[in-house]
């Protein structure tokens, strides 16, 4: 079985509206105010040309500011800093470490990844944190000018990698991202946390085998 993670809330930390009020408290006096001001920096074109390697840090910083009448020093701390702050989920980790045993030892599950991610946030996860040792590929959207959930993304993994859809299983914690991978014909978990991850994976790799990855 082929298991391809996400990263941002799945594998490390990513907190957008709590981002937001630590460093412009002022706009983000209430949850709701919060998650307003999330949804309209990280829900906008702006950013997903930013996330797929279209535009650079400085020119979304420049755009956002403008746009958002943000303050262009305070915020491009802000966004310079988000590599730092994807630190990883312990649990998820955890659970992450148990596959890469699995995976050395009895060979029947590969492990990919499958991420949303700008390219200077990209290189710093893979210079920090060596879990990204444990896999066997994935692609980083800034890197291929493609992002979830379109289906060119899944379709360029599934290619470079010759993974058989139906021995292929999307972990995300956006369902829109889960729904794309399973009309091509992958399957998919939603996820919610790091023991539901480990029962539901429990209770798909026990079944019987279905053949190799």
């Amino acid at each position: 079985m082929n298991l391809v993670f996400d990263f941002g809330a799945v594998l490390v930390d990513w907190q957008p509206a709590q981002l937001l009020a630590e460093h412009f408290p002022d706009l983000t006096a209430t949850p709701q105010a919060a998650q307003h001001l999330a949804r309209s920096l990280f829900g906008h074109a702006d950013w997903h040309a930013f996330d797929r390697g279209q535009i650079t840090l400085e020119l979304v910083v420049r755009r956002t500011a403008q746009r958002l009448a943000l303050p262009p020093r305070q915020l491009r701390g802000l966004v310079a800093g988000i590599g730092e702050r994807l630190r990883p989920l312990q649990d998820s980790v955890a659970v992450l470490a148990e596959l890469d045993e699995r995976r050395r030892l009895r060979g029947d599950v590969r492990l990919y990844f499958l991420s949303n991610m700008p390219v200077p946030y990209a290189r710093t996860l893979e210079q920090k944190h060596t879990f990204l040792q444990w896999f066997d590929g994935g692609i980083f959207s800034g890197d291929v000018q493609h992002i979830k959930p379109e289906p060119a993304i899944y379709q360029l993994l599934q290619a470079r990698y010759a993974l058989a859809p139906a021995q292929t299983l999307m972990i995300d914690d956006l369902k829109g991202n889960v729904d794309a991978a399973c009309a091509l014909g992958w399957e998919g978990i939603q996820f919610v946390s790091a023991q539901q991850l480990r029962r539901s994976l429990g209770n798909l790799l026990h079944q019987p085998d279905q053949g190799n990855p």
